[in-house]
């Protein structure tokens, strides 16, 4: 190539973006700098571009640091759970009122049925801790922690299917592409451990219904955000993570020379093109190269007591179940993880639901009930805010042919329940109230939005003010609704 053409292309190269990145330092050098705490500059820029980084983040004193998110795919059925409806026993069979379902919109599942016969949960309720929580029998070891949980049992969505609520719960918009929950924390708050990665995902598959819904990968991505605050999947088995080994015969200080000289080429690109993911490919590098020690040591539970593990269930020792994977949660926040999110498959019971549900609750309740009393012996709960729910609830009527003993439940967007605890959270109380049928929220709705408004306030974040500018707007995870619902913070 001529010198001319290479003076050409560097003008090129030089635009409105690229010279405002330059002259302020550069977005994507800061954010390496400041999520992987490496010195690439000298000591008193390090401290100009921490700053801006964080451009006053939190913008008040957080109550919680880290967030375990135990998110239920499927949609749990609240009747089964945490909303006890006599009613409806006493209706069994019944068609559901028109005055209370008024013309709601219902899937294609449901529809087209010729009546809506009430189902009465077939699991009995009792109260539970100071505030008399009510709580299902199937759930006997999460009602041993009433005091400490807040229930809320007026969740509302805009969603009817899965694939849309669920997006909706993480990302704050039914349409794809935005980023993720744990992705506006990595951005907003940085990162407080340079060895793991910020936002860490673990899966696993319910008994209650194996072939259940599939999720999908942009559930925890980055979305316009930079690729380094995209979540992490940890598996099961012997790669934890994918393409994180090097090969045979590579040692660790061949990889390290590879990596400076790869970073070096990386810079140079950098300051030809200002693009702020060159940095962000070269922090991958970096984490990678981290995370082939801290991975295995913080996968490697053999040091837990017996103890531990009779308190998580027996599933506990499984790699890839609910229980494990809870456990591992702990491991990860102790290791100061900021965002850990476990998503649990199965809970979408159509059909054969009193036996599908009992299974569900049997592979999710010991674990979830000894993550939380496990946070609290150590001393983590006041400062980490663990959350329980699914992305909406099920309808009080039968979906198809009820019998004595079997029933089953379309999917239901206007009121549902979830738990949260610790983190700033009231514990030991009920909030919100729907009505005798369980179908309509009559006191304390709460919607998506005002949920996710609530857990950024919790870590000290104003949502309206957590913005991230693409395509000429700012865009925020609450989009341009949500409220902060003081009644749940302690």
């Amino acid at each position: 190539m001529s010198e001319k053409k290479i003076i050409s292309e560097r003008a090129y190269s030089m635009n409105r973006r690229n010279f405002l990145s330059k002259t302020s330092i550069g977005l994507g050098v800061a954010s390496l700098s400041s999520l992987l705490g490496m010195s690439f500059l000298k000591a008193g820029e390090n401290e100009v571009i921490k700053s801006a980084i964080n451009n006053g983040i939190p913008h008040f004193a957080p109550k919680a640091k880290r967030v375990i998110y135990l998110f239920q795919s499927g949609g749990p059925s609240q009747y089964e759970l945490f909303d006890h409806k006599p009613l409806l026993r006493k209706m069994q069979g019944q068609d559901l009122p028109e005055s209370v379902r008024n013309g709601q919109r219902l899937t294609g599942m449901t529809a087209f049925q010729e009546s809506f016969p009430l189902a009465g949960s077939q699991f009995d309720f009792k109260k539970y801790g100071k505030a008399g929580i009510e709580m299902s029998s199937i759930l006997p070891y999460t009602s041993k922690i009433a005091d400490d949980i807040c229930v809320i049992r007026s969740m509302y969505t805009e969603a009817i299917n899965h694939d849309p609520a669920i997006t909706f719960f993480q990302t704050g918009s039914q349409q794809p592409g935005r980023p993720s929950i744990g992705s506006w924390l990595s951005y907003g708050l940085g990162s407080e451990n340079e060895n793991l990665p910020n936002f860490v995902v673990l899966l696993s598959r319910g008994t209650g219904r194996v072939a259940g819904q599939p999720l999908y990968s942009r559930l925890w991505g980055n979305g316009f955000l930079h690729s380094l605050h995209q979540g992490v999947q940890f598996r099961s088995g012997k790669d934890p993570v994918l393409y994180l080994n090097d090969p045979d015969g590579m040692s660790r200080e061949g990889k390290r020379r590879i990596l400076d000289k790869l970073a070096e080429l990386n810079h140079q690109q950098y300051e030809d093109f200002g693009d702020p993911e060159i940095t962000s490919r070269i922090a991958q590098y970096e984490m990678a190269y981290k995370m082939q020690t801290s991975v295995p040591d913080v996968m490697n539970v053999e040091n837990e007591s017996d103890a531990t593990y009779k308190m998580y269930g027996p599933n506990s020792t499984v790699p890839g179940t609910f229980a494990a994977n809870a456990l591992l949660a702990r491991r990860l926040i102790e290791k100061d993880v900021r965002f850990v999110q476990l998503y649990h498959m199965g809970w979408d019971q159509h059909f054969n639901l009193p036996e599908a549900i009992k299974k569900q609750a049997e592979d999710v309740d010991q674990a979830s009930a000894a993550l939380v009393m496990d946070l609290k012996q150590r001393g983590l709960l006041d400062e980490t805010l663990v959350i329980w729910g699914g992305e909406f609830g099920r309808t009080n009527y039968s979906q198809g042919k009820i019998t004595d003993n079997s029933y089953g439940r379309d999917h239901h967007p206007r009121s549902f329940s979830i738990w949260m605890a610790g983190g700033g959270i009231k514990p030991g109380m009920v909030y919100g109230e729907t009505d005798e049928f369980g179908y309509n929220i009559i006191k304390d709705p709460v919607h998506v939005h005002d949920f996710q408004a609530t857990m950024l306030h919790l870590l000290g974040i104003d949502h309206e003010r957590l913005t991230y500018k693409y395509q000429g707007r700012r865009f925020r995870l609450t989009d341009v609704h949500g409220h902060v619902v003081n009644d749940l913070l302690a």
